[in-house]
Formats: structure tokens, C-alpha cells, sequence
């Protein structure tokens, strides 16, 4: 942010950009300075402001390797993420929002990703044991997980997108698929119809299970049959997806329902209807989650409910930052509750213009 004054800082001829360079152009001390850059809650905020619009003006960029041997900081944290997901899943929502909130900080986020052939546990291991960052942002939560045990025994900073049987004790961001797969149920059953099938994320995952949970409860209160498709789930290739779900609707034509944990199985589960015959808003509805406008786009008649991985993404980096910084303190937590009055109509633009103050204020 520029200075007040709009000054206009220069160096010397032939001067580099140092610690040393800041502190004579601000009239600080060294340590001052450094301490500055770093945030420090004992700095004032005019003199982090003027410290860092000096070291923008004159193109100063700290030398991490020398941090990290002073500090024993990477001001790294890690998004561990399967490699092979679809591109139009959220990954790259979380990255985005997970920067964002980094922004103006000392810390920026890496991506380690691990290919379905590999064990989940090998980028942990690695990040562990070799130091590549101060902590991880985890997803695809198991309900007992071994990377959170392995993380837990070791004593290295983490926070989860999701949550485990015992996840009052970690840092942790989840949206509450519970009551998403209760309100899918309940707006399918609203609509009239009474034949329900679910395409869910992989069974063994804390959230999959959740979702399940929620719309099987609903299902027998209301007196509608419900059923997880078999043979494809919401992380399968989409040709699988929509072949699974056509032949589903050929044996049990009854069916007269979809709901879709993801926006690009929705799709292919709606092609899949589709290749039957089915028409959408007529013979069949689908109610959906999903983070962006893409769905309605697609088809407009699919119930959306919206699900907020911009703020997930800004609240993990806060959560996490403060994991590495004060262990001590208890863990920051929250679930986001879905709403069924929000459509994707309703949705504000999901990138922001980036906020003009301290993310961590």
C-alpha cells in the first residue's frame, strides 16, 4: 500500500536491494526492518507499511534460504491434493482462496500432489521429513485418517477440509453434507418425487458417508426410497459415471431422481438420464452442491446448493497460520451449514476483489 506521503524511494548507483538498503532509505534499524517484513505484532502499522512499500519500490524479495536458517520458517504451507481429479473440480477454487487470504502474509502456498497409484501418505512423509513447509492443508478425509495420526505423532502443523471421528481436536473446515444430503432429500420429496438416486463421493470418505447418513434418515421419515448408485461415484471419469447411471435408470425406470455430490458428475449423471430419455423438470430432477454458477448454466433446471470454498480456502489459511504461530491456543473450527434459499443465481461472483488490509486483522 503506498505511503501516505507518496515518496518516492531510490537507490544509490549501483546498490542492491537489502535489509540493509530498507532501513537506510527508512531510517530504521536492521532488525527493525526485518522484524517489519515479518509482521511482527510489536511493529507499528504505518512503519510495516512504509517498510514494505519501500522494499516494493526498490524490488526487495527476501531470501527465503536465509530466513529458513535464522528461523527454521519455509513460510510455506502445502495443499496436499490427488493429481488426478477432474480440472473442473474446486481444487482450483481452494488454491485461489487459499492465496488470497496469504496475500500481503509472510507465508504463500505450494501444491503436492500424489498420483492414484501412490500411497496419500507419500507427500506427507515428504514435507514431513524434509522440512518443505511449516504446515498442510489436507482433503478427502477419512474418518481415521492415517495421515492425521501420522501428522499428530510427529507434531507437525496441519488443518483438514473436511473432518474425522475425532476432529475436535485439529483445526478443520467442512461443509455440513449431513443436512445437504437432508435437504436433498426434502426438495426432491417437496417436488413430488418418490424414486431417489444418489451418485456419491467414495464411500470410504468422512464426507461421502455424512452425505449418505443424512439423505437415508430424511428418505425413511418421508417415505421415499433412496440408493447410492453402484459401479460409479462422483470422483469417477464421467464416461463411467453417465454409462452407470443409464443403465440404473434401465433397470429401475421408476427412478425419478438424481442427487449429485459434484458439479462434473452431476453432468454426466444428467447425460445419463439424458441417453434414456429422460427430460429434466419432467420426468426427473436433480438437486446438486457445487461452488460456482457451472451447473445451472448446463441445465437449468438442477437445484442447486451452493457451497463456499472461497471462504473454506480463506479460512483453513487463517486456521493454519495460527497453528504454526501459536500452537498453544485452541483450534479454529467451523462447518458450514447449507441453505436452501440460496441459489446459484444468488451467488456473488466468486473471486473478490482482494481486501485492502492485513488478512489476519
Amino acid at each position: 500500500m503506498p505511503n501516505e506521503t507518496a515518496t518516492e524511494y531510490v537507490l544509490a548507483e549501483g546498490e542492491r536491494p537489502t535489509l540493509k538498503t530498507i532501513a537506510r532509505l527508512a531510517g530504521l534499524a536492521v532488525p527493525t526492518v526485518s522484524r517489519a517484513l515479518s509482521d511482527a505484532p510489536d511493529i507499528g502499522q504505518k512503519t510495516k507499511e512504509k517498510v514494505q512499500e519501500i522494499a516494493r519500490q526498490i524490488g526487495y524479495r527476501r531470501d527465503r534460504a536465509a530466513v529458513r536458517l535464522r528461523t527454521g520458517k519455509t513460510h510455506v504451507i502445502a495443499l496436499v491434493i490427488g493429481a488426478s481429479r477432474d480440472a473442473m473440480n474446486h481444487t482450483s477454487h481452494l488454491i485461489s482462496s487459499i492465496a488470497l487470504e496469504l496475500r500481503g502474509t509472510p507465508y504463500h502456498v505450494i501444491v503436492m500432489p500424489y498420483f492414484e497409484d501412490e500411497s496419500p501418505m507419500k507427500p506427507i512423509r515428504y514435507i514431513v521429513e524434509t522440512g518443505a513447509a511449516d504446515g498442510i492443508v489436507l482433503n478427502r478425509i477419512l474418518p481415521q485418517d492415517p495421515r492425521i495420526a501420522y501428522l499428530e505423532q510427529v507434531g507437525f502443523p496441519f488443518v483438514m477440509h473436511g473432518r474425522t471421528t475425532d476432529c475436535h481436536k485439529y483445526p478443520h473446515f467442512d461443509f455440513d453434507n449431513v443436512t445437504y444430503g437432508t435437504l436433498a432429500i426434502e426438495i426432491l420429496a417437496e417436488k413430488g418425487r418418490r424414486n431417489i438416486l444418489m451418485v456419491a463421493p467414495p464411500r470410504d470418505q468422512t464426507y461421502s458417508q455424512n452425505m449418505i447418513e443424512g439423505a437415508t434418515a430424511t428418505a425413511s421419515r418421508l417415505n421415499v426410497a433412496f440408493e447410492v448408485l453402484d459401479g460409479a461415484d462422483s470422483d469417477s471419469e464421467g464416461g463411467l459415471v453417465r454409462s452407470a447411471v443409464r443403465r440404473r435408470l434401465a433397470e429401475r425406470p421408476e427412478i425419478d431422481a438424481l442427487i449429485g455430490a459434484s458439479p462434473t458428475a452431476t453432468m454426466a449423471a444428467t447425460l445419463g438420464a439424458e441417453d434414456h430419455g429422460r427430460i429434466l423438470g419432467r420426468d426427473l430432477d436433480i438437486v446438486a452442491k457445487e461452488a460456482t454458477r457451472m451447473l445451472n448454466a448446463f441445465r437449468p433446471e438442477i437445484t442447486v446448493v451452493h457451497e463456499d470454498f472461497f471462504e473454506a480456502g480463506r479460512f483453513m489459511a487463517r486456521a493454519l497460520v495460527q497453528r504454526i504461530e501459536h500452537p498453544d491456543l485452541p483450534p479454529m473450527q467451523h462447518v458450514e451449514r447449507p441453505d436452501r434459499s440460496v441459489r446459484s443465481t444468488d451467488y456473488p461472483d466468486w473471486m473478490p476483489v482482494a481486501a485492502e488490509h492485513d488478512p489476519f486483522d
